[in-house]
C-alpha cells in the first residue's frame, strides 16, 4: 500500500459504489436492522477517508469495507438485550453461511429478503429500492411520484413494522420465492428506470442499468418459467439498446422519433426479442409483457414514421386495465397523438389532468402537443413552464431547444 492523499477520496468513492451493496446486503440479512447496517457502513467509509490518505489505499478496498461487520459486532456487544442476535451473527459470519439457500448472489438474496409479503407493497418496494441502490430518499420519492416527506414517512412506517412485528429479513426457501417475485421485479425495474432516465444529475446512469439487467438475468436463471421475469428482462434490454442515441451532442435528451436508429444496439435488440419469443403467447399478458410488446414495436420499426402506433395504443389500453398509473396514461396519450393527431390528444388531456398532474413530464407533453397542433400562442408559455419544472439539465436543454425553434418565442 502506498499513501496517496490525492486519490484516496476517489478510491473510497469507487469502493463505496462497487462494494456498498454486498456489505449492506450482508449486514441487513444478518441483523435485520436497516439503520444499523447503513450506520456501520457509513462509519467504515468515514474511517477510510481518515486512514487511507495516511496509511495508503489497500489493494482490495472493497474487501476493506467489510470492517463494517466488525463495527456491527461492536454495537451489538453493547446492546445487552441483543445477546442472542450477536450469537447468531457470529455464527452466520462463518464460511458455511447460507449454503442451503437456492440463491447464490448476495444482491438477489437482499432483494428477496427485503420483499417480505407481510409488508405493504409500496413500503417493501420503496425500502428495498433505497437499501439496494443507495438512492437518496428524494430520488426514491421521485420514482414513486410522491413528495420526499411522504416517502420518509412511508419508509419509517415500514421499518417500524419490521421492528414491532419481529419480521425476519431472511431469504425464503426455494418453494416460497414466487411469493415475493412481484416486489423483486418492481425494485429491479425502478432501479433500471432511475439509471435509464435519471431524476437528477446526468441523464444516464449506466451503472444502475447494468445492475438492473444483471439482476433480471439472475432472476430468470432462478425462475426460468416465470413469464413476467422474462418479459421484464426483454423490456430492459430493448429500452437499453437505445442508450447511445438518447442524448444529443449538446447533452439534451432526444425523443425516440428524433433518434439516430443506426446507433441502436441491434445485438441487444435481438437478445431481447429472443427472450420475448420464449414467453407462451396463450398466457395472460402481465404489465411487463405489455410494456415489452410496446418496446418491441419501437425496436422493430425501421423509421419513426413506420411505427405501428395503433398496436401501441391497444397495448397501453390493456396495460391501463390492469395497472392504472399516471405515467402509463400519459404514455398512452402520446401514442394516441401519433395515431389520431395531436388535436385529439389535446381534447382528451383535460380528462386526464388530475391523474397526470403528479407526472413530472406532464407540462412538457402538453407543450409538445400544442406545438405539433400549431397552437403556437399557447405552446410558448407551456414550454416556459415545462423548462422551469424540468428535473435535469438534459431535459431543460431539450425543452429550451423546442421553445427556441418556435419563431415567435425566439
Amino acid at each position: 500500500m502506498t499513501p496517496d492523499r490525492a486519490t484516496a477520496p476517489d478510491t473510497v468513492a469507487g469502493a463505496v459504489r462497487h462494494g456498498r451493496l454486498a456489505v449492506v446486503a450482508t449486514l441487513v440479512r444478518l441483523t435485520g436492522d436497516f439503520d444499523l447496517a447503513e450506520d456501520c457502513r457509513q462509519d467504515a467509509v468515514e474511517r477510510a477517508l481518515i486512514k487511507w490518505p495516511i496509511h495508503g489505499v489497500p489493494d482490495k478496498p472493497e474487501a476493506w469495507l467489510s470492517v463494517a461487520r466488525n463495527r456491527v459486532l461492536d454495537v451489538l456487544r453493547r446492546r445487552r438485550t441483543e445477546l442472542e442476535r450477536l450469537s447468531d451473527l457470529q455464527a452466520a459470519i462463518r464460511p458455511a453461511d447460507d449454503q442451503s439457500c437456492a440463491i447464490e448472489d448476495d444482491r438477489l438474496k437482499l432483494l428477496f429478503a427485503c420483499c417480505h409479503q407481510a409488508l405493504p407493497v409500496a413500503g417493501r418496494v420503496a425500502l428495498t429500492l433505497k437499501t439496494v441502490t443507495g438512492l437518496s430518499t428524494r430520488e426514491v420519492a421521485r420514482a414513486f411520484l410522491v413528495s420526499e416527506t411522504t416517502m420518509s414517512q412511508r419508509l419509517l412506517r415500514t421499518k417500524t413494522k419490521i421492528r414491532n412485528a419481529g419480521i425476519a429479513l431472511r431469504v425464503p426457501p426455494a418453494d416460497q420465492l414466487a411469493d415475493r417475485i412481484d416486489g423483486v421485479l418492481a425494485v429491479i425495474y425502478l432501479l433500471f428506470t432511475e439509471g435509464y432516465s435519471a431524476t437528477e444529475g446526468p441523464p444516464l446512469r449506466e451503472a444502475l442499468t447494468r445492475d438492473a439487467i444483471g439482476l433480471a438475468l439472475l432472476v430468470v436463471d432462478l425462475l426460468p418459467a416465470h413469464d413476467e421475469a422474462r418479459a421484464l428482462l426483454t423490456l430492459m434490454l430493448l429500452q437499453d439498446s437505445r442508450r447511445r442515441a438518447r442524448v444529443g451532442r449538446d447533452g439534451e435528451l432526444m425523443p425516440i422519433d428524433e433518434q439516430d436508429r443506426a446507433l441502436w444496439d441491434r445485438d441487444q435488440i435481438s437478445a431481447g426479442l429472443r427472450t420475448l419469443v420464449g414467453i407462451p403467447p396463450d398466457q395472460p399478458s402481465g404489465p411487463y409483457r405489455l410494456q415489452a410488446a410496446v418496446a418491441a414495436l419501437h425496436a422493430t420499426a425501421a423509421r419513426a414514421e413506420s411505427t405501428d402506433w395503433g398496436r401501441i395504443v391497444r397495448a397501453y389500453d390493456a396495460l391501463l386495465a390492469i395497472q392504472d398509473s399516471p405515467v402509463i396514461a400519459l404514455n398512452r396519450l402520446i401514442a394516441l397523438s401519433f395515431r389520431d393527431g395531436p388535436d385529439r390528444a389535446l381534447e382528451l388531456l383535460p380528462t386526464l389532468q388530475e391523474d397526470v398532474a403528479a407526472c413530472p413530464l406532464s407540462h412538457a407533453v402538453r407543450a409538445d402537443l400544442l406545438r405539433r397542433a400549431g397552437h403556437v400562442a399557447e405552446a410558448i408559455p407551456a414550454y416556459r413552464i415545462a423548462v422551469e419544472q424540468a428535473r435535469t439539465d438534459s431535459e431543460r436543454r431539450f425543452l429550451a431547444r423546442r421553445l427556441n425553434e418556435i419563431p415567435q418565442a425566439a
